[in-house]
C-alpha cells in the first residue's frame, strides 16, 4: 500500500468525512486533536468510530486507503477516551501528537495491546506514527528513538507550528522560503532518525494550502532528500504530493538499468552505464526506487 500522502480530516465534520475517500489520499488521518474544539471532542470520537466501521475495507486491496486516527496528546487526559472510542473500528494506526520521546510511544503501545485483545484485533497490528518535534525538549531528543525498541513504530514525522509557538519563533522560513536553522535541524533529525530506525520519514505539511506551486517544489525536494511521504491539510494538496512522491518513467528506467547491470555482474563493485560510473550505493538507491527489498 502506498503511503505518500497523509491527509488530516476533522473527525467532527460529516461533510469532510463523507468526501475523504474521494480525495485520493493514500492515508486518511481522522483528527481528534487540533482541528476539533474541546466541546466537540465527544461527538468527534463517535463520528470517527462510525466512519471506521463504515469504511473498514476502504478501496481495492491494491489501492487500499490507510485508516488512521490522531488522538489528543498524552498530557490532555483524554487520549485514553480517544482510543477506547475508536479502537473497535480497527484503525490501521494512531498518530501521536506532541510525543515527548520513545516513552510516549511505549505508553500508547501498552494501551493498544489491551484494546486489541478486548476487541479481537491482531496483537501489535495497530501502528504508531509520532509527531516528534512539537516541544523544545522533544525536538532535541529525536535521536533517542533510534535506541528504543518500538515494534509498533511505522515512521516519524514532525511539525513546525507547535514548536514555533513553544519557542516563541516569529518565523519558520527565511526570506527565500527555506527553513530557518532551528526547523532545518529538526527536519534533518527526523529524517536521519527514521532511517536509523528502519521506518518511514514523513515530512511536515505545507501550511499554505492555496500555494500548490510551492507545495510541489517542497514535496519534490522532500522526496529528493529521502522522505517517504508528506502530511497534508487540504484535499487539493493530495494530488500534488502523490505526483511528487511517484517515480517518473525516466527514473524507473534508469533504476531498472542499474539493477539489471549488477544482476548481470554480481561480483562487480562498480560499473559504467551510459557513460556514468555506478557503484553499490547507486544500486541500493535504484532498488529503493523500484520498491525492491534486499
Amino acid at each position: 500500500m502506498a503511503m505518500r500522502s497523509w491527509l488530516f480530516v476533522p473527525a467532527d465534520s460529516e461533510k469532510k468525512l463523507g468526501k475523504a475517500l474521494a480525495t485520493g489520499a493514500d492515508v486518511l488521518i481522522l483528527d481528534l486533536e487540533d482541528s476539533v474544539v474541546p466541546a466537540n471532542k465527544a461527538i468527534a470520537r463517535e463520528m470517527a468510530r462510525g466512519w471506521l466501521d463504515l469504511n473498514r475495507n476502504a478501496g481495492r486491496e491494491a489501492q487500499r486507503v490507510g485508516r488512521w486516527v490522531r488522538i489528543n496528546a498524552l498530557d490532555t487526559g483524554v487520549w485514553r477516551d480517544d482510543l477506547v472510542s475508536v479502537m473497535p473500528g480497527q484503525p490501521d494506526g494512531i498518530v501521536l501528537p506532541k510525543a515527548a520521546g520513545p516513552e510516549s510511544v511505549q505508553q500508547v503501545a501498552a494501551e493498544l495491546y489491551e484494546l486489541e485483545q478486548r476487541h479481537g484485533i491482531a496483537p501489535g497490528s495497530t501502528r504508531i506514527l509520532p509527531l516528534v518535534s512539537e516541544t523544545a525538549l522533544a525536538a532535541i531528543g529525536i535521536a533517542s528513538y533510534a535506541a528504543a525498541s518500538l515494534t509498533r513504530l511505522i515512521g516519524l514525522t514532525w511539525g513546525a507550528e507547535d514548536l514555533s509557538a513553544a519557542i516563541g519563533a516569529t518565523r519558520k522560513r527565511d526570506r527565500i522560503g527555506a527553513w530557518t536553522d532551528t526547523f532545518r535541524y529538526v527536519r534533518s533529525q527526523t529524517l536521519l532518525t527514521a532511517h536509523a530506525c528502519g521506518v518511514m520519514a514523513i515530512d511536515t505539511l505545507h501550511s499554505d494550502f492555496a500555494d500548490l506551486k510551492g507545495l510541489s517544489r517542497a514535496a519534490e525536494e522532500s522526496r529528493a532528500d529521502g522522505f517517504a511521504g508528506m502530511l497534508a491539510i487540504h484535499p487539493a494538496q493530495v494530488a500534488v504530493i502523490n505526483q511528487a512522491f511517484t517515480p517518473g518513467e525516466a527514473e524507473l528506467a534508469e533504476a531498472r538499468a542499474i539493477v539489471e547491470a549488477f544482476a548481470a555482474n554480481p561480483t562487480a563493485g562498480a560499473l559504467q552505464i551510459a557513460g556514468k560510473m555506478i557503484d553499490r550505493p547507486h544500486l541500493m538507491l535504484a532498488k529503493r526506487v523500484l520498491g525492491i527489498d534486499d
